[in-house]
């Protein structure tokens, strides 16, 4: 079964994408803090990355970088959701093999999110 680390500190939404993932059958871990995500990366190896761009404390930016500095992690696929601050992911193709822009259709995330994961559907 895959893993989707949900990273927004929006917690409403990060509740809504965890619960539309796991409708598909899809485990989720979620937090709303950079530091805490790479601390959860070791533990849970996620399959995939989702991640807000605005956080307090560790911008999606920044958090995708040091996600590639470790060695266990520095292929694992990331998406990036943004409002404003979208083009500096698609700038970045390094870093996030996706971007969404904020407001966003959930049927489109999850399609997105299943292809990454390359499942049915």
């Amino acid at each position: 079964m895959s893993t989707v680390l949900i990273l927004d500190d929006e917690y409403l939404v990060a509740d809504i994408l965890s619960f539309a993932l796991e409708d598909e059958g899809i485990l989720t871990v979620t937090t709303g803090r950079g530091q805490k995500a790479l601390e959860i990366l070791d533990r849970e190896r996620p399959d995939l990355i989702v991640t807000d761009f605005m956080m307090p404390g560790m911008t999606g930016l920044e958090f995708a970088e040091a996600v590639r500095t470790r060695e266990a992690h520095r292929d694992t696929p990331i998406i990036l959701m943004s409002g404003a601050h979208a083009y500096l992911g698609t700038n970045r193709p390094d870093l996030f093999i996706d971007v969404l822009e904020k407001p966003f259709e959930i049927a489109v995330f999850i399609s997105k999110v299943k292809a990454v994961l390359k499942l049915e559907g």
